[in-house]
């Protein structure tokens, strides 16, 4: 392309350096910026503010704000060498689209005084930031728990045609800071579907689910309909709670109003139902969905999959996974966790070593979590040398054991009655940059006392609290029984 004469436009190199950044490599085009100048091709706004986006996703804001000294002196700013003469000779003149890509980087690298000034700064140049401007700032302050300063910019905002989408940002913001009440009182000043819905959200996550009922009721008196997302926070709200009655109740109401349920509604459902072990009630919704409702997606099939394994109904969840993809479903690595923790926990290992292989060959990424699985179930079945090996191909994959993994490891060696190997494991961890934590300890502890370990089980407690851990009940039990037994502290 440089090779061209006469020699390309800045508008071709433009194209060029558009399709590098769409492909993320922003160093690259930085590179490149110098080499179109010294080619003697002139940039022009455009190019400029894909350097300036650059810049900023590099989080190297100084150099964003130099560019930007390029096409208007913000003495400011800038550093003393910034030539504006030249650069306003030359036609750059900054755009709205730049000034904006400078305020996200500010907002991206947490540097929120300067996004607020930069703010006024591009008012009093003349140029009215627009939505998108607004709403990047507000929140910004709002991840910074500056609500107070969010809202001040707000009542600042409210002449200038404020829409709603900044206003569920601020609500959802107080939501999550526990500001239900000042949340409930900005609503009241501007209601609407979206941050209605985001107010019962919100009062149903924090199990609050009466005051969501109230909200939406009303929703209703100031004659804004709930739709989907409002009946679905509803029942979400009254699953977490366990009160899949009251859940379903909401569920048949949305349906009488005419307002049809959409897939996350029944997943919702369906995971309510498995989660209290009501698997009946769950299919029955299921075969509902099959018949005349949307169509099930891979979270409902995970769902439903996990259940079955945990009440022992392995051929019907294999059975269901057969189905899955039959219906064209893709599973994901979500969905062979599952399986594959199912078969281990219910004694199935040479069907999960063949999932396993197949996950392996299928080109997925496998991190330590099915290997973690894997090495359990082996251990669990008795094969204590094929989980051995497993766990030695951890560093030839370029994995690092994690502490569930070693604690599955030192559990099963104690339990196979070799507590001075697994005490070996236990010592080992920090090799991997793995430091035991309490489940460890109190594994390791457990394993001690079961085999009659007691003044190293005693040794190691002391030292567990000494770091800040605590027995737990089991390991607290197991103490107490051999105090009773013994007849005296073991601690003295």
């Amino acid at each position: 392309m440089i090779e061209k004469y006469p020699k390309p436009s800045i508008v071709e190199f433009n194209k060029l350096l558009g399709a590098i950044v769409k492909m993320k490599h922003y160093a690259i085009v930085v590179s490149k910026y110098r080499k179109i100048e010294l080619l003697g091709v002139s940039h022009n706004v455009y190019s400029m503010n894909i350097l300036i986006n650059c810049f900023c996703q590099l989080s190297r804001i100084d150099f964003g704000f130099s560019v930007l000294g390029k096409m208007l002196k913000l003495v400011r700013f800038l550093r003393p060498f910034c030539m504006f003469d030249e650069m306003t000779e030359r036609g750059y003149q900054p755009n709205l689209i730049a000034y904006s890509i400078v305020l996200k980087g500010l907002c991206k690298t947490g540097n929120t005084d300067r996004a607020v000034r930069f703010l006024r700064l591009m008012e009093g140049r003349g140029y009215e930031p627009d939505i998108v401007a607004y709403s990047t700032v507000i929140d910004c302050l709002r991840k910074n728990c500056l609500l107070q300063e969010a809202l001040n910019l707000l009542s600042e905002m409210k002449g200038k045609g404020i829409r709603p989408n900044i206003i569920t940002c601020l609500i959802h913001g107080m939501c999550n800071s526990g500001q239900q009440e000042e949340a409930t009182r900005l609503l009241n000043e501007m209601p609407n579907v979206v941050t209605y819905n985001t107010l019962v959200d919100a009062h149903c996550k924090e199990g609050m689910v009466s005051e969501a009922e109230d909200i939406v009721d009303a929703m209703i008196k100031r004659a804004i309909e709930p739709d989907v997302v409002t009946y679905s926070a509803l029942v979400n709200g009254h699953c977490l709670q366990n009160k899949m009655d009251k859940a379903r109740r909401v569920f048949n109401l949305m349906i009488e109003k005419g307002c049809a349920p959409d897939i996350v509604t029944y997943s919702t459902m369906i995971n309510g139902y498995c989660k209290g072990k009501r698997l009946d009630e769950a299919m029955e919704l299921f075969h509902e969905i099959s018949r005349n409702g949307p169509i099930p997606d891979t979270v409902t099939y995970n769902t439903l999959m996990q259940s079955m394994f945990q009440l022992g109904k392995v051929s019907t969840a294999c059975e269901l996974f057969r189905k899955m993809l039959a219906s064209g479903q893709v599973p994901d690595i979500v969905t062979c966790l599952i399986l594959l923790d199912g078969l281990c926990k219910t004694g199935h290992i040479e069907e999960a070593l063949k999932l396993f292989q197949a996950m392996q060959n299928s080109g997925l990424e496998l991190d330590i979590v099915p290997y973690t699985i894997l090495i359990d179930g082996f251990c669990k079945a008795g094969h204590i040398e094929v989980a051995k090996e497993l766990f030695h191909q951890l560093s030839n994959n370029g994995l690092k054991p994690n502490v569930v993994t070693y604690c599955v490891r030192i559990n099963r060696l104690c339990k196979e009655g070799l507590p001075d190997e697994a005490y070996r494991w236990f010592g080992s961890m920090g090799d991997n940059d793995c430091l035991p934590n309490s489940c460890c300890y109190n594994v390791m502890i457990r394993g001690f006392l079961r085999n009659s370990y007691t003044s190293k089980a005693t040794q190691l407690l002391m030292e567990m609290v000494g770091k800040g851990f605590s027995a737990d009940i089991i390991t607290a039990t197991l103490f107490m029984d051999l105090i009773i037994h013994s007849n005296k502290s073991i601690l003295l």
